[in-house]
């Protein structure tokens, strides 16, 4: 039976007291004015708090509060808000090394429990109250998870998170990547794509650790974003944008060492930021145990193994004629493309992932869930969509389409970034699954598209993939102007024998449900992000029973 989550904590705007209005005034005054410093949001508690890495007996909290100096901060955790008898507790400093934001374990908790926590300054200030839950150990009837991914603050507003807040009916929530975007204003989105009063910070494409900083800081100043990690503890997964557009081990297609240094200094700095501003431990890859009833994984596909991706376009030189460019597609797709030794996660990464899918199925667990960042299922275009260019187009457009349906016909996929650009570790990560006997649940992120994937190797099935759509930035509704999306949709889903389900116009988050015997889908879809709103426009569900590694009909 699922324990009844205890009340939401008041939300942090609640507490009107003169000293948090005026630090209230001064975050409003900073996001209309642009004052350059993460140290202006204002002094004292800046940020609200959040917790994550879960589990069975202990949780990580996370705040942030600047002062003059370095201080100590006593962190409380208690069964209710009046904190009458805290039941763990401890100290931890905030300065400005790591830019005064501050993480602990609170340890020694019982399993599956829900607790609140605050943390309280020297002088007696506090925190706004936070809510967090434990993982449970032994027998688990459900677990409820809000996933997330791809959330650009110049698009609009977040208001999947406030949806999700609002609806209390989760256990912990997971993001997938893509939580912030490192571009400067007026890219991505660009002018006139920008939301009402979604205001970036610095204006710059984020390069230098107090850059990375700083778009922290202007990314949790949002109201949804904080209520979200107010009230859920979160697994947190980076995918490219928290370093660089499609960045892979060596370095990012939006990284030019030229003008912005060596690749080493930036991811560096990128990740001490994530690693100061979010409550995530320094471990790239991590397991978490839900009772009996699954293991989460969390992955890393981008920066420690991933070999760099295939560029398509390389393959194509101008005047070439169809059937020369037909000949270097088979000749790319039987070789380098089909490399048995091509990495994505690294083989550090897949050894310790294989040996652990192993021990969570002998263990009796009935899931096995693989948070991570892009979409796994093969996806590829139908060529007929090419048919659809207008005389009028841009011959540069019509270049692009025409290559595009050549590259389908050869049986190579659209996106070389996913695990489609990496066959061979695909298979491998399959094979791996079928061995040790596993009920495979994927969660991806990236596309900012919904996916409902059938994984399957040499026709045997492996296990089911919940894609997710984005929380603001756009999908594919734009990529291909002269196809209405249902029609787009439609083609999609009929060119591609394991894609069951698409959606690609539409904004939101997963609602994901695992039992004994399902694993459940809702893919929720905002009304609009260009206004702030917890109003759906719809969902759609999807279930896969225990055993079947595929959808149900």
């Amino acid at each position: 039976m699922r324990e009844i989550a205890p009340p939401l904590p008041a939300p942090f705007t609640a507490r009107l007291d003169r000293r948090h209005l005026f630090r209230l005034g001064g975050l409003a005054m900073l996001l209309a004015g642009g004052r350059l410093a993460a140290q202006d949001f204002g002094t004292g508690f800046t940020h609200g708090v959040a917790s994550g890495e879960p589990g069975a007996n202990r949780v990580l909290l996370w705040t942030r509060y600047v002062a003059a100096q370095p201080v100590k901060l006593r962190f409380e955790i208690a069964e209710d808000e009046s904190f009458a008898r805290p039941v763990s507790g401890g100290e931890v400093e905030a300065g400005p090394e790591r830019d005064w934001c501050a993480k602990a374990f609170a340890e020694g908790l019982e399993p599956g429990r829900w607790y609140y926590y605050r943390f309280v300054a020297p002088d007696g200030d506090t925190s706004c109250i936070g809510r967090t839950r434990t993982l449970p150990d032994g027998p688990t009837a459900e677990w409820r998870m809000a996933v997330f991914s791809c959330s650009n603050l110049g698009f609009g507003w977040f208001n999947a998170y406030g949806h999700a807040a609002e609806g209390d009916a989760f256990d912990m929530a997971v993001h997938l990547g893509d939580y912030y975007y490192e571009y400067g204003r007026g890219h991505y989105p660009d002018p006139g794509e920008e939301g009402p009063d979604r205001v970036l910070w610095p204006a710059n494409e984020i390069v230098t650790l107090a850059d990375y900083r700083l778009r922290h800081a202007t990314y949790r100043a949002d109201p949804d974003l904080r209520r979200l990690t107010q009230c859920y503890p979160m697994i947190f997964i980076w995918d490219d944008h928290e370093t660089a557009n499609d960045s892979w081990m060596g370095g990012a297609e939006n990284h030019q060492p030229d003008s912005e240094g060596p690749w080493s200094v930036r991811e560096a700095a990128a990740l001490r930021a994530y690693r100061e501003w979010l409550p995530v431990s320094d471990e790239d890859w991590a397991e978490y145990q839900v009772g009996d009833l699954a293991t989460i994984f969390r992955l890393e596909t981008r920066l420690d193994g991933r070999e760099k991706q295939f560029n398509l376009r390389d393959l194509f030189k101008p005047g070439m004629e169809p059937a020369e460019i037909e000949r270097a597609l088979v000749a790319f797709r039987d070789g380098p493309w089909s490399d048995p030794k091509r990495q994505l996660m690294g083989a550090r990464q897949e050894a310790w992932l294989r040996d652990a899918l192993q021990r969570s199925t002998g263990s009796g667990r009935r899931w096995q869930v693989l948070a991570q960042q892009i979409v796994m299922g093969e996806l590829r275009l139908d060529p007929q969509m090419a048919a659809g260019v207008v005389e009028a187009a841009n011959p540069a457009v019509k270049a692009q389409v025409g290559a595009m349906a050549l590259t389908s016909m050869a049986g190579l996929p659209f996106n070389m970034d996913s695990w489609d650009g990496y066959p061979a570790a695909r298979a491998r990560l399959f094979k791996a699954s079928l061995d040790a006997g596993a009920n495979l649940v994927t969660l991806s992120g990236d596309s900012h598209n919904g996916w409902a994937n059938d994984l399957s190797l040499g026709g045997e099935p492996v296990g089911v993939e919940f894609g997710g759509h984005s929380v603001t930035s756009p999908g594919a509704e734009g990529y291909l102007p002269w196809m209405p999306t249902g029609q787009l949709t439609q083609s999609v889903v009929g060119y591609n024998p394991g894609l069951v389900w698409a959606d690609l116009s539409q904004r939101g988050y997963m609602a994901v449900e695992l039992t004994p015997q399902q694993a459940r889908c809702d893919w929720r879809f905002m009304g609009t992000i260009r206004n702030r709103t917890t109003q759906l426009a719809g969902s759609h569900r999807m279930v896969a029973a225990h055993g079947a590694r595929k959808f149900s009909a």
